[in-house]
C-alpha cells in the first residue's frame, strides 16, 4: 500500500475522511487528517488549538487502481487526487502519483494515535536548544527556529516535492526546571 494526497475543499477535510470511512473498509483504504496542537493568545489568554496540518488535503494509504480512483472521485467535497510529477502507469492507463516514503515517514513519526502533533518539551539556552520529550525528540534536525514567546517551533519538512515550514507547539522549559529534572536522575 502506498500513500497519496487527496485534494479536498478547505475546511471539509474531516467530512471527506468520514465519507472515506463509509465508502471503504480499513483493509482497502486508510485515511488521516494530520493536525497540530498550537498555542494561540487572544485577549491575554492562551488557548490550545488544534489546526489542520495540511489544509485542503486528506492523506490516504491504499493499493491504488482505477476502481479505487473512480470511487474516490465520487466522494463529496473531494476535488482530485494530487499528482506530484510525471508518473504514468502503462498497465493501468492512468496517472497516480504517490507520496515518497522519505516524505511521509517523518510526518507519520510526529503523529500520535489521534493523528495529532502534540507539544514537545524544549530547553533553550543561548540560542541553542534540546528537545527533552515529545514528538520532536530525536528530530532536532528538522527544527528551523524556536519562538520562546509564542511557544512554537518552525519545522522544515519535505512534502509533495517541496520544502515547507510548519509551526508546531512546544513548551519551552526554563533553566531552573531543566536543572531540577537533571539533578533527580
Amino acid at each position: 500500500m502506498e500513500w497519496y494526497a487527496l485534494f479536498v475543499e478547505t475546511g471539509k477535510e474531516e467530512v471527506v475522511q468520514k465519507f472515506l470511512q463509509l465508502y471503504f473498509d480499513h483493509q482497502t483504504l486508510l485515511s488521516i487528517v494530520p493536525k497540530r496542537k498550537i498555542p494561540e493568545k487572544k485577549f491575554g489568554t492562551v488557548n490550545h488549538v488544534l489546526k489542520i496540518f495540511f489544509p485542503g488535503y486528506v492523506l490516504i494509504k491504499t493499493n491504488m487502481n482505477t476502481d479505487i480512483f473512480y470511487r474516490l472521485e465520487k466522494i463529496p467535497k473531494s476535488l482530485w487526487l494530487v499528482n506530484n510529477g510525471p508518473y504514468y502507469s502503462r498497465d493501468r492507463g492512468i496517472y497516480f502519483s504517490k507520496i515518497c516514503e522519505n516524505e511521509i515517514v517523518p510526518i507519520l513519526q510526529l503523529l500520535d494515535e489521534r493523528d495529532t502533533i502534540n507539544y514537545s518539551n524544549v530547553y533553550v539556552e543561548n540560542s541553542r536548544f534540546s528537545v527533552i520529550s515529545g514528538p520532536l525528540q530525536g528530530k532536532e534536525n528538522i527544527i528551523h527556529k524556536i519562538d520562546k514567546h509564542k511557544n512554537r517551533a518552525k519545522i522544515l519538512l519535505h512534502f509533495m516535492g517541496k520544502e515547507t515550514t510548519f509551526d508546531v507547539g512546544v513548551e519551552v522549559l526554563d533553566n531552573r526546571k531543566h536543572t531540577v529534572s537533571n539533578s533527580s536522575e
